[in-house]
């Protein structure tokens, strides 16, 4: 491809023709999605669209950080510990429904209902 675009003009490469596609094509963004009367707000706005579209068309993607494994792992474990908390309040509330259910009294009442929000709340923390 080099020996090609070499042909064509001295100096010119692969890389210099990318780097300047993508130059062109980032200035021809920022004409079409800009307007001197923008905010700077606006303005920054339009130039992350503009280079967003350079970065489509020159295949950039985001590398996955130095700290993934580990940032994945503190996840899980988190993930982890939430299942054993769930699973340890459905336990107390099951104990504390069937109380209730020998008892009937007002203390044990609010016990299930405080347990009932625990669960709750953990599951949507799931």
């Amino acid at each position: 491809l080099n020996k090609s675009l070499q042909e064509s003009m001295d100096g010119l490469t692969a890389k210099v023709f990318r780097t300047y596609n993508a130059s062109f094509t980032l200035q021809e963004q920022l004409n079409k999605l800009t307007d001197p009367d923008q905010s700077v707000a606006e303005k920054l706005l339009s130039y992350n669209r503009a280079n967003r579209a350079v970065a489509i068309l020159c295949n950039h993607q985001r590398a996955a950080p130095k700290t993934f494994e580990k940032s994945m792992q503190n996840i899980q474990e988190k993930i982890a510990q939430k299942q054993q908390q769930l699973e340890a309040a459905k336990q107390k509330l099951k104990e504390a429904q069937d109380h209730y259910k020998k008892y009937r009294d007002e203390k044990s009442r609010k016990l299930v209902e405080k347990l009932e929000k625990m669960v709750e709340r953990l599951e949507e923390q799931l």
